[in-house]
């Protein structure tokens, strides 16, 4: 099979996953209006192309928190890799390193962190953090990440509650057997009984967390902290108040609460608001090197695909995931030169325009 485009990967694992695990993946919260805008916001954003730029010679690396990477695009924080493709998280890693770009390693991950790192020693790798009722789970991971040399903490402030995802409740969604949520192994073992949400104990998260709780993860480590589910100027503003290092834009990929806003229509007031005091990334709804071009444009300076990754995983383990990779790469530089852009440096808000469909 001849992959040309990401919705290639996607048909194939709509095809090849299970009808529950697709769903899961798939899943956008209560109507996934949120998340099909994710996608269609991109066709209201249009390029403004410059000609006659000598594009002969071009280049997509960039940098995140001052390290280089080959291409602004990494992986964002999903879980349960394993459902997709045996190795999970170990071939995504893998996959990241390979091609010198930022993979950000979710706590629900299938593989723990130390097997992770073990499988790409030399990758660039985040780690995405959710605060618990006992804190003491969340401060154990973060010493763990921090002596394997994750180099940031990105903490997702989207989820007091999880969202509803109706698929999930109609298959009942859980992890099979022989799968486990690997960072937390042993550790709710007194709590065997409980009903499960996601792989651990219902109720684990803490919905009382607060922005006091940024400055409490800042106490307990140095790595910079990365805040993941930003959609406002206000937040955005408070957010750099708090010190953080970087803010990604995001509503979870649709899905936690229906009805909010695509993340790129967020993005230009979001860049607006920290005038360069921190980095802005985004995710939702990547899914061509274009939209990867109209982010970065917008004053994104990374970008993060979920669902992609899965799709790539599906089709082929950590070869699948380098396509993906490559392809987007291969677009954006395609979409670059197209433009007049010769590098990321030369790329900026002039290029883009809004338009109404």
């Amino acid at each position: 099979m001849t992959m040309v485009c990401l919705n290639d990967f996607e048909e194939y694992a709509k095809q090849h996953l299970s009808k529950s695990t697709w769903d899961y993946y798939a899943a956008g919260a209560d109507e996934c209006y949120t998340r099909d805008d994710n996608l269609l916001a991109y066709k209201r954003v249009r390029f403004r192309p410059r000609i006659l730029r000598d594009v002969s010679v071009s280049d997509t690396r960039t940098t995140v928190l001052g390290t280089e990477i080959n291409f602004p695009v990494g992986i964002a924080p999903t879980g349960f890799h394993c459902l997709a493709w045996y190795e999970g998280e170990l071939a995504t890693a893998r996959a990241t390193e390979a091609l010198n770009t930022c993979y950000i390693t979710s706590t629900y991950s299938t593989c723990s962190v130390e097997e992770i790192s073990a499988a790409a020693p030399n990758g660039y790798r985040w780690f995405q953090l959710y605060l618990y009722r006992d804190r003491k789970l969340s401060e154990q991971i973060v010493r763990r990440v921090e002596a394997l040399g994750y180099k940031a903490l990105v903490f997702t402030v989207d989820v007091p509650y999880t969202g509803k995802r109706r698929n999930d409740i109609r298959n009942q969604f859980k992890l099979p057997p022989h799968l486990k949520v690997k960072n937390f192994d042993g550790m709710f073992q007194e709590q065997k009984s409980c009903v499960e949400e996601y792989g651990i104990p219902a109720n684990t998260l803490d919905p009382s967390i607060s922005w006091k709780d940024v400055s409490w993860l800042q106490s307990l480590t140095p790595l910079p902290m990365i805040i993941k589910g930003i959609l406002t100027k206000e937040d955005a503003e408070l957010a750099v108040e708090h010190g953080v290092k970087g803010i990604i834009v995001s509503n979870h990929g649709g899905r936690q609460l229906d009805g909010g806003p695509a993340t790129i229509d967020c993005l230009p007031e979001i860049v607006e608001a920290v005038q360069g005091r921190v980095e802005v990334y985004m995710d939702g709804g990547i899914r061509t090197g274009s939209d990867v071009l109209k982010a970065i444009a917008l004053g994104a300076k990374c970008v993060f695909i979920g669902r992609p990754a899965i799709w790539g995983l599906a089709y082929k383990g950590e070869e699948g995931v380098k396509e993906v990779l490559r392809m987007l790469q291969d677009e954006f530089r395609l979409s670059m030169a197209l433009s007049g852009c010769r590098n990321v440096a030369e790329i900026n808000r002039s290029l883009v325009q809004f338009s109404r469909l």
